[in-house]
């Protein structure tokens, strides 16, 4: 238990140093930035694979097939719904580009982005705390290490925005810090789901990781092939992937 807590507090602080560095270069090129972040896809995609969907056919038994695919079509719906209440990242990173806004709506949308951010961040916390409840420590660790690296720039990615409407920088730290808390409460409540009943032990793992795959599908790779950068973003996926397997591997 104190490792899963441990864990969280990473997973959640991620957030939290992406903020920090934010602070610090607050308008990075948009190149550096979906290097970044496609770099951060890639890891989450080889997460979600390895550390989430593969285990959920192991554990599963002979419905496990369904069962995983049901699984991952359910985590994407949950999030397609959250995506219809709440705008999409690569919609609202542009309200710094805007001409003339008005400062109330600006500040509006600033938040209803940083609103987004925190509600994409619980079913990646509860992906986390799914591969601690499985057992395995090692894909587990892969699992939380990928969401982790995936949330520096993404805690870089929502200061800008915050500080361009207007919002001072000690509240812009205590909002970044929030939406970071927010994978904590995820973790642990991942982790005590399945705590309590092992039986939805392959669902929850292949819920999980359709999350993951919706946010890296929808939100990052769009966002990083936006700008013109699409090959340098490419490699930068591939070599994310890569070092997760790495990582799999040398944990498993």
């Amino acid at each position: 238990m104190e490792l899963v807590l441990l864990t969280a507090l990473g997973v959640g602080g991620a957030t939290v140093v992406g903020a920090l560095l934010g602070f610090f270069l607050k308008r990075p090129s948009h190149k550096m930035n979906d290097v970044i972040l496609s770099f951060a896809a890639g890891v989450m995609l080889a997460a979600a694979v390895v550390g989430l969907v593969l285990p959920s056919l192991e554990y599963g038994d002979r419905f496990a097939l369904g069962v995983t695919v049901a699984g991952i079509f359910c985590g994407a719906l949950c999030l397609n719904l959250i995506d219809r209440l709440v705008p999409h990242l690569h919609k609202m990173t542009g309200v710094e580009q805007e001409a003339h806004p008005e400062q109330n709506e600006r500040l509006n949308k600033v938040l209803l982005f940083v609103i987004a951010i925190a509600i994409h961040n619980l079913p990646e916390g509860i992906a986390a705390g799914v591969g601690f409840g499985a057992g395995d420590m090692g894909r587990a660790l892969t699992v939380a290490g990928g969401i982790a690296l995936q949330n520096i720039p993404e805690g870089m990615v929502i200061i800008a925005p915050m500080l361009a409407a207007g919002i001072r920088p000690r509240r812009t730290f205590v909002i970044a810090m929030l939406t970071g808390m927010v994978e904590i409460v995820g973790t642990l409540i991942g982790y005590f789901a399945v705590q309590i009943s092992a039986a939805i032990l392959p669902f929850a793992l292949a819920f999980a990781g359709g999350t993951m795959l919706y946010v890296v599908s929808d939100e990052m790779i769009p966002e990083t092939h936006a700008h013109g950068n699409e090959r340098s973003a490419t490699y930068a996926l591939l070599v994310g992937f890569s070092v997760m397997l790495v990582f799999d591997v040398l944990l498993g």
